[in-house]
């Protein structure tokens, strides 16, 4: 059997593996929503080049960047090998993904524009249950 040291790592990055997987979905639903948004007001979007630079550079999407980031620092987490990710590292994480998509002073403009998809969008509301009910606090 092993010893909770060596399972406590291995556990902490298997349960930030389970809520990245369930980010990821949610990230994409809030991005579809956004862009439905957004081409509802401006028209279609000629391209997926055209809704990248969208994404990069329109003030529309600017709101996103902490969740698109909060991806990247989880990707180069999982993919650290020298130092190796820690559990702590993997903790940290959830706590800043859990933060980022409950209210909270730090995040309250990401909180508003999120809130508001989820209270719109039955595709992003049903993905944003699955995340709370993932970290323990769902209705």
């Amino acid at each position: 059997m092993e010893t909770s040291e060596a399972a406590g790592p291995e556990q902490g990055r298997q349960r930030l593996i389970a809520l990245r997987m369930i980010l990821l979905n949610l990230h994409k639903a809030l991005l579809d929503s956004e862009r439905t948004a957004y081409e509802i007001s401006h028209g279609a979007i000629a391209s997926p080049a055209a809704f990248l630079q969208l994404l990069i550079n329109d003030p529309s999407f600017q709101w996103l960047r902490p969740i698109t980031t909060l991806i990247v620092q989880i990707d180069e987490t999982l993919a650290a090998k020298k130092p190796p990710a820690s559990d702590h590292d993997f903790e940290q994480l959830i706590k800043d993904m859990r933060a980022l998509l409950s209210p909270s002073r730090e995040e309250a403009d990401f909180w508003k524009r999120y809130f508001a998809v989820v209270q719109r969008d039955p595709a992003v509301a049903v993905l944003h249950e699955q995340m709370e009910s993932a970290f323990g606090f769902g209705s």
